[in-house]
């Protein structure tokens, strides 16, 4: 099963954000996640990777995702047939 790994920036006390997305994607992704991960960092790192591959990279993708982005991220690679309802949704 997929093994998610959130890097937080422990100097920028980002562990909260961390910490709540993870809790988050093991809401929806109950099921069909083996562990998610909060791994401490340094130098300003926010980074989410899905067995080794990056989702998201806070300097790269231009600071963080928003929960719906993340969700629908992790479900196109583990499960890209699953309905995320109102995640999916764009009003």
């Amino acid at each position: 099963m997929p093994r998610i790994a959130i890097e937080y920036c422990t100097q920028c006390r980002w562990l909260l954000r961390a910490g709540w997305m993870a809790q988050e994607l093991l809401t929806t992704f109950a099921t069909d996640l083996d562990e998610v991960a909060l791994v401490p960092g340094q130098g300003g790192v926010f980074r989410i990777t899905l067995d080794d591959e990056q989702l998201w990279e806070r300097k790269a993708d231009g600071g963080f995702p928003d929960i719906a982005s993340l969700k629908q991220r992790v479900r196109d690679r583990i499960d890209p047939d699953r309905d995320l309802g109102h995640s999916d949704r764009r009003d």
